[in-house]
């Protein structure tokens, strides 16, 4: 029984917890994307049908890379 809660429980938070980490970087990215060739549309795209596992990717791979054009640092090409 208790083992069963457990389980429940886990998963709950972890869907909840993703299901919110997918709509805040849905958000984040239509509001702060610049539309440079399509970007915005293409990880709109990603996020939206790959879930979790495309918030994940676009978080840890272009976010980054967004903020720091923001902060006016220039990305420099070896």
């Amino acid at each position: 029984m208790v083992f069963t809660m457990l389980y429940v429980l886990f998963w709950l938070v972890f869907g909840v917890g993703g299901t919110a980490f997918w709509v805040w970087t849905l958000v984040d990215c239509a509001k702060n994307e610049p539309r440079l060739q399509n970007d915005r549309v293409f990880w709109l795209a990603i996020i939206a049908m790959t879930s979790v596992v495309g918030a994940s990717v676009y978080f840890f791979a272009r976010r980054p890379e967004r903020m720091r054009l923001a902060r006016g640092e220039v990305l420099e090409l070896e």
